[in-house]
């Protein structure tokens, strides 16, 4: 076992209540963190997006969707 490991015993449901409880906002942070954690792709494209904004590659919802 690494000296990074840590060994709990916590079963899946007890997770899934454990995250049933949390507010909306800690719950959706914890799920883009878990994500963020688990997929460099979504890391990728976060990065992706952010240098698309701060080099003025965006659109307005209106110019893509319209004006209600």
């Amino acid at each position: 076992m690494s000296t990074n490991t840590v060994n709990i015993g916590v079963n899946f449901y007890e997770i899934v209540t454990a995250i049933k409880r949390m507010k909306k906002k800690e719950r959706e942070s914890f799920i883009e963190n878990l994500i963020a954690m688990s997929c460099p792709e979504y890391l990728e494209s976060i990065r992706e997006a952010r240098t698309d904004y701060k080099t003025g590659r965006v659109k307005k919802h209106e110019e893509i969707f319209g004006k209600k």
